[in-house]
């Protein structure tokens, strides 16, 4: 990839989807000072535990969920009842305490996504949201910076509207961030508008992927309304992803802008197949040739262009290839989160991939990810032993 090896990143895995747990300065000393008095910080609750408290919104945030990567059901479960932010392992919100964590999974380098910035793109006032939200892109870039070729960031935008998420984009770029973490939920309209098309077109100018991370949506919120078992909810989640896929599909967005990269990230990458073919099942129903009003091609050719998908332990994505380019195909840890596969990844993906070739593994674990945020992987191997 021409890159040197002095900036290049080290052999071993790249995480498409790492999170940070975000510290208490993350947002009281990078936000605009209006706002200041009210920004997100972490408050002791009544029963001795410290969470997040995020003004405006009903729930504070769980420290123990946002850091919880290695620990089981119970113990997880005891640890919540005492939780304070003294107990959050440093590697979640300082890049150099992360790297020997990194090393020990095999991790060469790891995109970033925000942890508390997730539940605040739900957040209902949008000018707050703002706010908090480029503070979170100020202290991320600082973060990032301690481990510049290990750790990229994707910056946060709550698209007040498409001449600022623009600028939004722009400034993201011009600050080293390597795609931009989308809002679930726009402000205005939905994204298959074509008034976003002018920020459609920003994104391929500028060459960011926009990403959807679950939970990142109301309708798929850990708190949305399910049926039965609670656990039906977590199964739910992926459903908010699935409709961004389909809107910017159907929608024409893809055709409108075929340069557009989109990511589905922590949703898993099985379901993809079905999904795809359901959509040309639908436009073969109802249209002739199955060709939709204002597309050229049937839904699942969009789907294999302009959509990559972030997966940790899902076994039936290596088992995709027949419908989906394995190009398309991220694999993440989801460090430090409970969902995470720290720090048995190696051992895992071994077994999951043992029936790919080698270099679709180099593909999956490594050089996908690197090729679609334009990161300093050069030639190297995915496995770390490698080096």
């Amino acid at each position: 990839m021409g890159t040197s090896t002095t900036d290049a990143i080290p052999a071993g895995i790249i995480s498409a989807d790492g999170h940070v747990c975000e510290p208490a300065n993350c947002y009281i000393d990078f936000i605009d000072p209006a706002y200041r008095d009210r920004a997100p910080t972490i408050e002791t609750q009544d029963n001795g535990t410290e969470m997040f408290v995020v003004p405006g919104m009903r729930r504070p945030i769980n420290l123990g969920f946002v850091d919880g990567a290695g620990f089981g059901p119970k113990e997880r479960e005891e640890r919540a009842k005492t939780m304070k932010f003294s107990d959050v392992r440093s590697a979640g919100y300082r890049g150099t305490d992360r790297l020997p964590f990194m090393d020990q999974d095999g991790l060469a380098a790891e995109l970033i996504y925000a942890s508390v910035g997730m539940g605040i793109t739900m957040h209902r006032d949008a000018e707050y949201k703002d706010a908090c939200m480029r503070a979170y892109n100020r202290w991320l870039q600082a973060m990032c910076a301690e481990a510049p070729n290990r750790l990229f960031g994707l910056a946060q935008t709550a698209i007040l509207s498409v001449d600022g998420a623009i600028e939004d984009f722009t400034a993201a770029k011009e600050m080293g961030m390597v795609g931009m973490m989308m809002p679930g939920d726009p402000l205005h309209e939905d994204y298959d508008h074509p008034d976003y098309d002018a920020l459609w077109e920003c994104a391929v100018d500028l060459d960011l992927p926009i990403c959807f991370h679950i939970l990142t949506s109301r309708r798929g919120s850990l708190h949305a309304e399910t049926r039965g078992h609670h656990l039906n909810n977590f199964l739910g989640i992926i459903r908010a992803i699935q409709d961004v896929v389909g809107l910017m599909t159907l929608g024409g967005v893809f055709e409108r802008h075929p340069g557009l990269k989109l990511v589905v990230a922590e949703s898993d990458a099985g379901w993809l197949p079905h999904y795809m073919y359901r959509m040309d099942h639908a436009a073969r129903m109802n249209y002739e040739g199955g060709i939709i009003d204002g597309l050229s091609k049937l839904p699942s050719e969009y789907v294999r262009s302009n959509v990559w998908a972030t997966f940790q332990d899902d076994e039936t994505a290596y088992h995709t290839g027949d419908f989906l380019d394995h190009t398309h195909l991220l694999w993440a840890s989801d460090f430090p989160h409970t969902d995470s596969t720290w720090p048995k990844s190696r051992s895992l993906v071994e077994a999951h991939s043992a029936h790919l070739t080698e270099q679709q593994r180099q593909d999956i674990f490594r050089d996908n990810t690197a090729r679609l945020f334009n990161l300093p992987a050069g030639d190297r191997s995915w496995r770390m032993e490698a080096a």
